[in-house]
């Protein structure tokens, strides 16, 4: 008997929960040894993308076995396939971004001034603000990281400030705007889903993500404060002197990312933005660093000025100074560079699109709906779905929009207003997606800023604080909005 995502709840429960739940525990326990007893930080490199295929490769034979063709569950693998290609193409420019962005100077700019400014001490608190503001103004914690998220993690590398602080403090400014900002697409796609107003989403979602944002630069004012950054700091003048030496340093270098966070502003989406992005770092590179230019091409006599810009962009470009610690971080791959991380996405919505197909999503689904029976275990069940979608789908959309239509009828039923339901999607679905290491964003954020998704989880206090704090205020009856009934008169003219 074929079991299909969309099938009624009597088919989804004949299929037993143990069965739908275990190919997810066997991708978590292979991917928890592949990771922490065999590769380590090096797992993402092949490993961890081969066993998310093997994996997927097992819950399709679990589909076969149910009856659901192969063609069905290819069906699907090439539906989700075609869902995440936005992502694939953003990423592999981001990859190009990086990389003019360096050679014409830009990022080696915004670290010469971030370190003239910036201390350890408060580094970490200033780094999770401007990532928030960037985030609220150009409603992507995607664009917020391949910008001014970048400069930070060589501004703080150059501070001697530890990479999991650095990545956890980037993170979450970058989520605390793609959560409120009305120019978020999951913001919207949570509104959305379940048809609550735009702006009472985003007025309801504060009370939570307020306090969980407060909690978090708390907790980065007390870290910096204390922070001993002594042994591992780079002197500040040497950081500038090789910076000086190598790069034309002028203000104008900010003109790209300035460029390219404009263009987000005014709604102009991602793919376009990035790609002027790109062609400014380019002119700023022939114009503002021709000097270096020279030097480059004078190496290979055979290697024309317009050969060198493309292989920047491709192929990325390697920049040596005087400071050896400088010499990583003036280094990028180029979209090539972005390819391992383009492999893990196919292989993970490879799995999530044989786990929809053979109905196994629906099924687990099905499972956790049963048991709300009340307003912290409705919560906590949607809080749970959204985090085992984002594990088992590798996509937060789904994330969001999946348990949204789920539970929205639900929530009604239960006589609770829908800013409840889009509030809990935000705090647990949009949040969660960045912590999971083969989900599409896990993926994006530790390959644009070259720190593992594990190494910075530990830190990005907002999105761990985001699903706690839901809970908490469902557990306490805290800002919870009832559906008003209708009086005798509104209802007749409801009806009417």
């Amino acid at each position: 008997m074929t079991t299909s995502p969309h099938a009624p709840e009597e088919e989804q429960q004949q299929m037993h929960l143990g069965i739908a739940l275990l190919p997810i525990l066997v991708l978590i326990a292979a991917l928890g040894f592949n990771v922490l007893s065999v590769y380590g930080d090096d797992a993402l490199s092949g490993s961890s993308q081969m066993i998310i295929i093997l994996v997927a490769g097992f819950a399709a034979s679990i589909g076969l076995l149910r009856g659901v063709s192969w063609k069905t569950q290819q069906k699907s693998v090439i539906s989700t396939i075609g869902n995440a290609m936005p992502s694939i193409l953003i990423l592999l420019l981001v990859g190009a971004l990086a990389s003019t962005w360096l050679l014409a100077g830009t990022v080696p700019v915004l670290v010469y001034y971030g370190v003239k400014l910036l201390n350890p001490t408060i580094f970490l608190l200033a780094c999770c603000i401007a990532c928030a503001i960037t985030s609220v103004v150009s409603g992507s914690s995607w664009s917020t990281a391949a910008t001014i998220g970048v400069a930070m993690v060589g501004i703080g590398r150059a501070l001697g400030i530890p990479d999991g602080l650095i990545g956890g403090a980037i993170i979450s400014g970058s989520y605390f705007g793609d959560k409120i900002s009305p120019l978020s697409d999951t913001t919207n796609l949570a509104a959305a889903v379940t048809e609550t107003p735009l702006f009472d989403h985003i007025r309801y979602l504060l009370f939570t993500t307020g306090p969980s944002m407060v909690i978090s630069l708390i907790l980065f004012t007390i870290i910096g404060l204390n922070l001993d950054t002594s042994s591992t700091a780079v002197d500040a003048s040497i950081v500038l002197n090789a910076i000086d030496e190598r790069f034309n340093v002028t203000l104008w270098l900010l003109l790209p990312p300035a460029v390219t966070l404009a263009l987000i502003m005014k709604k102009v989406d991602a793919i376009p933005a990035l790609f002027v992005g790109i062609i400014a770092g380019a002119v700023c590179a022939l114009i503002f660093q021709q000097e270096l230019l020279s030097e480059i091409v004078s190496t290979d006599k055979s290697y024309p000025l317009y050969r060198m810009i493309m292989g920047t962009m491709f192929g990325g470009v390697e920049i040596v100074t005087t400071n050896t610690q400088l010499n990583d971080l003036f280094s990028s791959g180029g979209m090539e560079g972005m390819l391992g991380t383009v492999w893990l996405i196919l292989a993970a919505m490879t799995f999530g699109g044989v786990m929809e197909a053979s109905g196994m999503i629906a099924r687990i689904m099905y499972s956790v709906k049963k048991m709300a029976t009340g307003f912290f275990s409705l919560v906590a069940c949607t809080a749970g779905t959204c985090i085992v979608t984002n594990i088992s789908t590798s996509d937060q959309y789904i994330a969001v929009a999946l348990p949204g239509r789920m539970y929205a009828s639900l929530y009604r039923e239960m006589g609770y207003s829908s800013e409840n339901l889009s509030r809990t999607l935000e705090d647990t679905g949009t949040v969660t997606s960045v912590l999971v290491p083969w989900n599409t964003c896990g993926a994006y954020h530790a390959a644009v800023l070259g720190i593992g998704t594990f190494t910075y989880l530990p830190f990005a206090f907002f999105n761990l604080l985001s699903p706690f704090m839901t809970l908490l205020f469902a557990w306490f009856l805290i800002k919870i909005k009832r559906i008003e009934p209708l009086d005798e008169d509104r209802e007749a003219a409801v009806s009417a």
